[in-house]
């Protein structure tokens, strides 16, 4: 019979399978068994004589998982891309009618930062990653490898009773004040002094002696300030109510002369607008490292430049918080001075202190008068007054330092007053704050620079300007007895210690004879 041809035969077959490097060695061919890759053929093997090709393995598994994974992701990101861009960033789209021209504007006012970019970058592409690698480093800086380094000692803060003398304002509001010195009786002059930030009525002028203030027939008053330490807060604070607040707790306390006002610090703009509002009131003045408006527009461009360069970061990150957003300000102040643990002022306060400075904050007495001022301060717990203290530093005073310099003032009715006036003085009058204004500088302060007296001495050519060299915010003022001395002398003069009693009943005798006579002669 012959064999239909198209169809091999079982010779052919195996001369096939012979010629593709394959020999059959004899065991029954398995025309069902598995011909996947990598498992044995059943009944043959290869000419080589392996039985099996490599297997894959675990590593290799995993890595064609990821790799696929990987692309999957790619794809997502790239249908998601097309997604956004086909419906929320089109031209119709809510999103881009409501963000679109505020966003127009920010990056208007922000695109002079592009000039920092290379010009064949695309500011779209560089900045995320910028802001990207930023977040890392900053990451990178947080985290320390260093696990045998010292953990620091938290000292909290502590909660003291309440006993401060307290007078009540005519308003209703209580105000907190401390008295040192000699008393109302025998006190030649009166010298009241409000506390700066952070501070309350124990500060005074710290580490001043008793036998100092009574050589001089000094009564030293200190106050909180609103919502410091045990003062009541104040609804609506400014710098005309503080002045009112001062004048009146004068009033309160039993000192009916004018008084001498000293500001340090940032107490000195209470101590300006006391001097602006009520003059009449005041003796004179004195101020050390006074702190005035950073943005105050009368400052000559160098002097602000000179000014903004001393601070840290940090420190310039704060006022520009406390002038554009105050509202975020509680949020700082309660992880700092607020969250009821002590911390080193200038980590505290972002300051930047010289060598003199640094030294007076390891001084023991220092450190123990710093936490308990602080403690005081932060009494009741509330961020408001440190608010209203921030800010009104940063913003209008509602007068300029000039005000206070001796100028003359012509009335002047018409053209032809106006020309009299030009050669006669009867209708002139000298106005300003024409009495004593001391100002110390210390040249190594960093926290109110130098070029922030310069300002004030060229405002008011009047204003007495004492520059110390090598002296620092701190130093000059706290617990330095002779830098004490130097104050009261420029003030008051050579000591002439306190008033006698004596010499008041003496008066006071004379003056009952002086009436017992002239009732006499009424009677003859």
């Amino acid at each position: 019979m012959e064999e239909i041809r198209g169809v091999p035969t079982w010779q052919e077959e195996l001369a096939s399978l012979v010629d593709a490097g394959l020999r059959y060695d004899g065991a029954p061919i398995d025309f069902t068994a598995a011909t996947e890759s990598g498992s044995k053929r059943s009944g043959f093997m290869s000419v080589d004589g392996s039985g099996s090709e490599a297997k894959e393995t675990l590593k290799d598994q995993v890595t064609g998982f990821m790799t696929s994974w990987g692309e999957m992701l790619v794809d997502l990101s790239r249908g998601c891309k097309d997604i956004v861009q086909q419906t929320v960033v089109t031209d119709d789209s809510f999103v881009v009618r409501k963000l679109g021209k505020p966003a127009a504007k920010v990056s208007k006012k922000l695109s002079f930062m592009n000039d920092f970019l290379p010009e064949d970058r695309d500011p779209i592409h560089a900045w995320p990653v910028i802001f990207f690698v930023f977040l890392l480093a900053l990451a990178a800086l947080s985290f320390s490898p260093e696990q045998d380094r010292p953990v620091p000692v938290i000292t909290k803060l502590r909660i003291h009773p309440t006993g401060a003398t307290r007078v009540q304002l005519p308003d209703g509001r209580y105000v907190a004040y401390q008295e040192l010195g000699v008393s109302a009786e025998r006190a030649r002059y009166s010298l009241v002094t409000p506390h700066s930030f952070l501070s309350s009525r124990l500060a005074g002028i710290p580490g001043v002696k008793k036998s100092l203030l009574e050589e001089y027939g000094v009564r030293l008053v200190s106050y909180d300030l609103p919502g410091f330490g045990e003062s009541d807060p104040h609804r609506g604070r400014n710098l005309s109510s503080s002045a009112s607040d001062m004048i009146n707790l004068a009033a309160a306390i039993g000192i009916v002369d004018k008084f001498w006002l000293l500001g340090y610090s940032t107490g000195s703009m209470h101590t300006w607008s006391a001097m602006k509002y009520f003059p009449d009131k005041i003796a004179g003045a004195a101020m050390v490292s006074p702190v005035i408006n950073p943005y105050e527009p009368s400052m000559a461009k160098e002097e602000m430049v000179k000014t903004w360069e001393q601070w840290l970061t940090k420190r310039k990150f704060m006022y520009f918080i406390a002038r554009r957003f105050p509202i975020l300000l509680p949020f700082f102040y309660r992880r700092s001075f607020l969250s009821g643990k002590l911390d080193h002022l200038d980590q505290w306060m972002s300051l930047s202190l010289g060598e003199k400075d640094k030294l007076l904050l390891k001084d023991p007495t220092f450190q123990e008068f710093y936490q308990r001022n602080v403690e005081e301060s932060v009494r009741q717990g509330i961020t408001k007054p440190f608010v209203e203290e921030s800010v009104l530093q940063v913003s209008s005073w509602g007068f300029t330092l000039s005000e206070f310099r001796t100028q003359k003032k012509c009335t002047t009715n018409g053209v032809l007053s106006w020309l009299m006036s030009m050669y006669s003085e009867a209708e002139c009058e000298l106005i300003g704050f024409r009495k004593p204004i001391h100002i110390w500088q210390g040249m190594d302060d960093r926290v109110a620079p130098p070029s922030m007296s310069d300002y004030i001495s060229r405002m008011i050519p009047e204003a007495t300007v004492h520059k110390i060299p090598e002296e620092g915010h701190l130093s000059f003022y706290f617990f330095c007895d002779d830098c004490h001395r130097q104050i009261f002398y420029a003030l008051f003069g050579e000591p002439k210690g306190q008033l006698e009693k004596a010499k008041e009943t003496l008066v006071e005798t004379e003056a009952h004879k002086d009436t017992t006579s002239s009732t006499t002669t009424t009677k003859e």
